[in-house]
């Protein structure tokens, strides 16, 4: 029994506890949503989540007594504030993610684009090289100044796109050092969406769904069962009958037990008896009467677990 209270005081804590970081994360999540009016939102949805558990509470408890338009109606208020919960959690989530992986897909944009004007220059570079190559054999051998002059003139140029190059790829390496440790807070989503073979968010979104189909769901189950298990260890209320059995019945006594309350009586009544004798004599009347009296004074013994009828039944 003293087990079975510590449980309940268990479920009652967890209930607690998941009822409350679920109402935390949905009263912040909707708050950011509408954060046109925060604090209207706050107490709106704060309010809203207390009166989701009192009502799932108070429909396990009077189910039996309410009629059919409060279950229904209660009903299916508790099922649509399960799902405004889940809404608002799913928006604190999803914030707390954007949050943590906006540094980073910044630097990873920045990166791809760099990684896209190093292969451009690499082009160019290639480009003018052939171009200054097939310029040079259309000339004759013996052209030696026109063809310096074309290298003179093609040379700034590739130059220019070395010089590029350099500032580009240093930069890349920058950008991989600084994504390496950005990217330790989603290191688990990259991992897991390149085990699917999927992008990091369709990952994140997807555990995010697998979060809310348990949390508030949870709570409110929990709630439930906390009622039931008061419900359950409370303390059964006696009938108007078994609380007047109570009342007039008799305990029921061993052997040793009975004959020392008969020994006790007997020697009460022989206590009694001889304060008649000295007062009055051996001479029975008043004896008599005096006997007749404790006779109809004294208890009956119980006999097995029967109960004595009280007097005037």
């Amino acid at each position: 029994m003293e087990n079975s209270k510590y449980f309940i005081y268990w479920i009652g804590l967890s209930a607690l506890l998941i009822a409350g970081s679920a109402a935390a994360f949905s009263v912040y999540g909707l708050a950011k949503l509408f954060s046109g009016a925060f604090l209207s939102v706050v107490v709106m949805a704060g309010s809203l989540e207390l009166g989701k558990l009192v009502t799932a509470s108070f429909l396990y408890r009077y189910w039996k007594v309410i009629n059919w338009f409060q279950k229904v109606y209660m009903t299916i208020a508790t099922i649509v504030l399960v799902f405004i919960t889940s809404a608002g959690i799913f928006g604190y989530l999803s914030n707390a993610y954007q949050g943590a992986t906006l540094e980073f897909e910044k630097q990873s944009t920045e990166l791809l684009t760099i990684e896209e004007r190093i292969e451009q220059l690499d082009e160019d570079k290639d480009f003018l090289k052939e171009e200054l190559e097939v310029a040079i054999s259309e000339l004759p051998d013996n052209y030696i100044t026109a063809k310096r002059n074309l290298r003179e003139e093609y040379n700034p140029q590739i130059t220019q796109i070395n010089q590029e190059l350099l500032e580009y790829k240093t930069r890349r390496a920058d950008l991989e050092i600084e994504l390496v440790s950005t990217g330790v807070d989603v290191g688990p989503a990259i991992y897991l969406a390149r085990t699917f073979g999927t992008d990091i968010d369709t990952v994140v979104k997807f555990f995010i769904f697998i979060l809310i189909f348990v949390f508030d769901p949870l709570a409110v189950m929990l709630v439930i069962a906390y009622n039931q298990a008061l419900l359950q260890n409370k303390p059964k209320e006696k009938t108007q009958d078994e609380h007047w059995k109570d009342i007039y019945s008799q305990p029921t006594f061993t052997d040793e037990e009975d004959f020392s309350v008969e020994e006790e009586i007997m020697l009460e009544e022989d206590n009694e008896r001889m304060d008649i004798i000295g007062q009055n004599g051996n001479d029975g009347l008043h004896y008599d009467l005096e006997e007749d009296k404790k006779e109809d004074e004294k208890p009956k013994k119980v006999i097995g677990k029967g109960a004595i009828t009280p007097p005037g039944n």
